[in-house]
């Protein structure tokens, strides 16, 4: 063991032999160079301090990715907290188990690995989207399993009930406590919290179409120079899900064809969906400014837009007092004023992506149509609709 005042220079001019350094200046701060069982001399730096009557060693980090100066800081807020009665080795120690626990997201791929064995593709994918998709637990995906409280749960059930709908949550919820049950059978965690939740009052399917005025006046509202108004009016004018719409990437989109194509693996009942779009929402497209190295058009994660409860707030205050509606309800709406425009309902259903009905049972076993272009009609009869019908003034903005 040697006292020296560790420093670049001095550093430098040690011989590559195995030996502890000390620093004379910063008590307990020193330099280690060792030979590892391969042969190669490992070099970093420590901290050697008393806690409690006992001696104690933390390594500070491997010399050839921290330097002497940033060493000695280090130090130095270490002995900090060792004055204030914090050991850091107990610290270090503790984040080591903590990272090491299961996380919310592991969890999630070890119980989806084992239900795809057990369920439908359609049911799985369903499961999977309320596990894992943004728009649902998004801030429990990274956390240990069992760090996860009752509060945090209840809190994003109500963000989806506002969002998306009490039957959205309800069916989330289940999916949730099926989830944490069988975390619970194999000792993942001690409890089921999500059975200590409320069921999301009026669960009940909802059903709600926007009158023309309504729609116009969500139309009008939107934004052309915004994700989220881009978004909604492209929901009005395809009835595709929000998640749909905002996960759309530019390798689903044919501008030359004019068609999207949502791959099963993002649609609800795993089945490929294309459109062929109208003018409108062509143009829509066009408008969106591409980024470099990103294959979504919209939002600014990875994963696509997922700024909802954020845009629904601006949105509810420009369209005023409107009776209360969600984006799903752009849905609804959509399939009624098809129906009303004489557009016949097998070509709705394949409009809206539905297996139901005309594809259902023996009657879709045999009947593989797509119906390109009934739906390229339907779709562009709607746009003029609700953008022709009557002229379409946007809002002044303040």
């Amino acid at each position: 063991m040697t006292i020296a005042n560790l420093n670049r220079q001095t550093i430098a001019a040690l011989p590559d032999v195995d030996g502890y350094w000390w620093d004379a200046n910063l008590k307990g701060f020193g330099y280690i160079q060792r030979t590892d069982a391969s042969g190669v001399l490992r070099k970093s730096f420590t901290i050697q301090y008393r806690f409690v009557g006992q001696q104690r060693k933390l390594k500070l980090g491997d010399a050839n990715k921290l330097n002497v100066e940033q060493a000695r800081k280090k130090a130095e807020r270490l002995f900090a907290q060792i004055l204030l009665g914090i050991d850091p080795q107990a610290a270090k120690d503790a984040e080591r188990i903590e990272a090491a626990k299961l996380t919310f997201a592991g969890a999630v791929e070890q119980y989806l690995q084992m239900k795809a064995g057990e369920l439908r593709p359609s049911s799985l994918k369903s499961m999977q989207l309320y596990l894992t998709g943004a728009a649902y637990f998004p801030t429990l995906h990274r956390k240990p399993l069992d760090s996860i409280t009752r509060g945090e749960v209840a809190r994003h059930l109500d963000q989806i009930t506002s969002e998306s709908g009490s039957p959205s949550a309800s069916r989330a919820r289940a999916h949730l406590s099926s989830f944490f049950m069988w975390c619970l059978r194999r000792g993942h965690c001690r409890e089921n919290i999500v059975l200590q939740t409320e069921e999301p009052k009026g669960s009940e399917e909802r059903k709600r179409a926007l009158s023309d005025d309504e729609l116009r006046t969500v139309w009008n509202a939107c934004a052309d120079d915004d994700d989220y108004g881009r978004i909604v009016r492209l929901l009005i004018l395809t009835g595709c899900r929000r998640e749909e719409i905002g996960g759309l990437r530019w390798s689903e989109i044919d501008l030359d064809a004019g068609t999207i194509t949502l791959p099963a693996e993002r649609c609800k009942n795993g089945r490929a969906h294309t459109l062929t779009l109208p003018d409108k929402a062509l143009d829509i497209l066009r408008a969106v400014p591409r980024r470099d190295g990103r294959d979504h058009l919209f939002g600014q994660r990875s994963d696509g837009f997922v700024a909802w409860s954020h845009g629904k707030r601006a949105l509810l205050t420009a369209t005023g007092e409107m009776k209360e509606w969600r984006l799903h309800d752009l849905r609804h709406t959509l399939s009624t004023g098809l129906h009303e425009l004489g557009v016949e309902p097998h070509v709705v259903e394949a409009v809206l992506n539905h297996i139901s009905g005309h594809k259902d049972g023996v009657a879709g076993r045999y009947n593989h149509a797509q119906y390109t272009k009934p739906m390229a009609r339907a779709l562009a009869l709607w746009a003029d609709h609700v953008t022709g019908s009557q002229k379409v003034i946007p809002l002044r903005r303040a």
